[in-house]
């Protein structure tokens, strides 16, 4: 099946918590950020419950730990947080699915690169209309390797890749990223977001200072998006954070009453950043 990745402006009727003119950031560059959500204290909470999570899961968890918004109760709150759907509203529409989360750590002195890459390139969802929380658990910044963007990327359809080798995540990349634009660092406070969309070109260098970098994604698409591969669709447990599926494409999964990690496991894996 050949996947619709063509990009969807959203529109700036009926906004919430964006303004038009970050819609028309959005549309423009396939970003938007930051926005505070949550205080001190409670990215404070929050920070010690993901340290938690990924010392309960030991070596497995120390890089991150992938789509658990079903099974964890902590991390069902956090996606189904109506501070950060607000802002997702604005840009999908009313009725919201999250089909997937990671909580992504780098630790110092982290040499691992994550090179330039679509997201939607990885997934078997069409049409490409997801757009990815990123929730700063720590501060990042430049130096302890915050994601990076490269602006107006988002619309040109997938792009050629070629093989990445050396200490990358993947194993391939946009080949000649270059030439499509000076790169935006995602700078975030802890307890902030950025928004952005599916097939936008990003990664993230090594992190060589002395202080970790920790964010959790979440991603959300209106229900029109179809999973495209009845395998895949295996290993997607989705929440229905806001509003309905009148088709049934997706199936709901209730607030877990678990939030303890080693009394479970990931049904997925599905990217890094």
């Amino acid at each position: 099946m050949v996947l619709d990745l063509r990009f969807r402006p959203a529109a700036a009727t009926g906004l919430s918590r964006l303004s038009a003119a970050d819609i028309a950031a959005y549309n423009r560059d396939g970003f938007v950020q930051p926005f505070d959500i949550f205080t001190r204290p409670e990215i404070a909470r929050i920070r010690a419950y993901f340290d938690r999570l990924m010392a309960g899961l030991g070596d497995a968890g120390a890089y991150g730990i992938n789509c658990y918004q079903a099974r964890m109760a902590g991390i069902w709150d956090i996606a189904t947080d109506n501070r950060i759907l607000d802002h997702v509203a604005d840009i999908i529409g009313h009725d919201i699915i999250c089909w997937a989360s990671a909580i992504l750590s780098k630790k110092p002195h982290d040499p691992k690169e994550v090179p330039w890459h679509q997201d939607a390139s990885f997934w078997s969802l069409s049409p490409a209309r997801t757009v990815t929380v990123w929730l700063a658990i720590d501060d990042a910044d430049a130096e302890n390797s915050a994601m990076r963007f490269i602006p107006g990327s988002h619309d040109k359809g997938a792009l050629e890749t070629t093989d990445t080798g050396g200490t990358a995540v993947f194993h391939k990349g946009i080949a000649d990223a270059d030439r499509l634009g000076k790169p935006f660092t995602n700078t975030l406070k802890a307890g902030q977001i950025s928004l952005h969309a599916d097939m936008l070109v990003h990664g993230s260098e090594a992190n060589g200072s002395d202080r970790r970098r920790c964010g959790l994604t979440l991603r959300y698409c209106p229900p029109e998006v179809r999973i495209t591969d009845p395998d895949w669709a295996r290993g997607v447990e989705a929440i229905i954070c806001r509003g309905r599926d009148p088709s049934g494409h997706w199936r709901h999964h209730p607030r877990p009453d678990n939030d303890d990690i080693t009394k479970t496991q990931s049904p997925h894996v599905v990217g890094n950043n």
